[in-house]
């Protein structure tokens, strides 16, 4: 009980600080809230003590308001300077550059041949391994389970060959409907694995490559696929309304009748859905995201899968997954775990899935001020897909958890967050 007050009382004082520097700066809720890409609602629950121990959008407020994120109980850029925003932010996308650096287990030269391989122009040189489409097809299944199994450095390292031997077979004389398909898909993973990379600039390029071969290929369920990928690096970039307007178009000419549709078509559909209900989640829109969320369960009726292929990572537990993510942008902790907790005892297959379970639980007991679960969430996610707990994302919250444990109770945490590169 006196771990939870104190965390109420935290959560207060964060408020406080965040509703003053607003007023000092003659900023409307409305005004911030727009800033941010959220609703004002968001702002006036945090200003009020609710949901301020969501480390994502307190940096983002920290930002706009320029607040020192020590102020809200944030980890600290290295050498960074309270009384200069400017340096503070500086250096803030510096430890950021360096995070994304320190992911990867290979050379960056990895990362650079990828970018090559999504730049315009050309066709960097094909791997010449492709003896057909049904080998390229099969090239392309791969690359995706190295996605859902979260070995990230494999991918960044065969993802350039791929690409370049499809764009080689797609824009081709003899180039196939099915080509462009297999490329556009090839492309919605490297959308995807840069996110992770926090590299959205470039995923922005592959995102608009994933769109433009889809449309070649005129499959509704690649398009759906692409639109999801674009949908997705829009919410990364905070443009979560216009995310949502992109979804909700795309879904309205693509739903119904789904007892009548395969498996792939009701995966691509399902994803999507789950797509705008995270975009609308992270726009303070309940509505909204409950709309999304009880339309891909009517989905997910037809579909009973958890495999870590292109097409099936779409299933109840995906739609139970994401419905946890929502009640933790809404700072719904108690809500967050209640959902988890039968999955916390399920077999889930697809290790991004299951690490993805678990840092959902961290940031819901982070939201409760419960620290130590917290850090053993992380520990099980870290067990499940290491690869995925080194990420920016993740490994920011590890460094701010870390800070909140201002008397250091919890040395394992600290410990952790220094094996990660991120000390708080």
């Amino acid at each position: 009980m006196a771990q939870m007050a104190d965390a109420q009382s935290e959560a207060g004082r964060i408020g406080e600080v965040i509703r003053q520097a607003r007023v000092l700066q003659r900023r409307s809720q409305k005004d911030v809230a727009t800033a941010l890409g959220y609703h004002q609602s968001k702002v006036s629950r945090l200003e009020n003590g609710r949901g301020t121990e969501d480390v994502r959008v307190l940096r983002e407020i920290a930002k706009v308001l320029d607040i020192p994120p020590q102020r809200l109980g944030l980890a600290a850029a290295p050498d960074a300077s309270p009384s200069d925003p400017g340096t503070e932010d500086m250096h803030r996308r510096t430890f950021l550059a360096a995070s994304v650096a320190a992911l990867a287990a290979t050379p960056t030269m990895a990362h650079h041949d990828l970018i090559q391989v999504l730049l315009p122009g050309p066709s960097p040189a094909a791997t010449g391994d492709s003896s057909g489409i049904d080998e390229l097809r099969e090239r392309a299944r791969t690359v995706r389970r190295l996605f859902c199994t979260c070995d990230y450095a494999k991918l960044e390292q065969v993802l350039p060959g791929l690409i370049a031997d499809l764009r080689q077979v797609a824009g081709g004389s003899s180039g196939s409907a099915e080509a462009s398909g297999l490329l556009a898909t090839t492309y919605q993973t490297a959308v995807s694995l840069l996110l992770k990379r926090a590299d959205q600039g470039n995923a922005w390029l592959a995102a608009g490559r994933a769109m433009a071969e889809a449309e070649r290929s005129g499959d509704p369920v690649v398009l759906a696929a692409s639109v999801r990928v674009h949908a997705h690096v829009l919410v990364r970039d905070k443009h979560t309304a216009q995310a949502v307007n992109m979804v909700r178009h795309t879904v309205d000419q693509l739903s119904g009748s789904y007892d009548q549709r395969s498996p792939r078509y009701l995966a691509a559909v399902g994803l999507l859905l789950l797509r705008g209900a995270t975009a609308a989640s992270r726009n303070g829109d309940r509505e909204t995201t409950h709309d999304f969320l009880t339309e891909a369960k009517e989905v997910a009726r037809y579909v009973a899968f958890d495999r870590p292929d292109a097409w099936a990572n779409f299933s109840p537990t995906n739609v139970a997954l994401h419905e946890i993510s929502a009640a933790v942008s809404f700072g719904d902790a108690g809500i967050a775990l209640q959902t988890a907790r039968p999955l916390m005892r399920r077999h889930i297959p697809v290790p991004e899935r299951r690490a993805a379970l678990w840092v959902e639980a961290a940031r819901a007991y982070s939201q409760q001020g419960r620290l130590a679960d917290g850090y053993q969430a992380l520990r099980i996610a870290e067990s499940c897909a290491a690869q995925d707990v080194r990420r920016p994302a993740v490994r920011e919250l590890v460094a701010d958890m870390a800070a909140r444990d201002r008397r250091r109770a919890l040395p394992e945490l600290h410990h952790f967050s220094r094996q990660l590169g991120v000390p708080a």
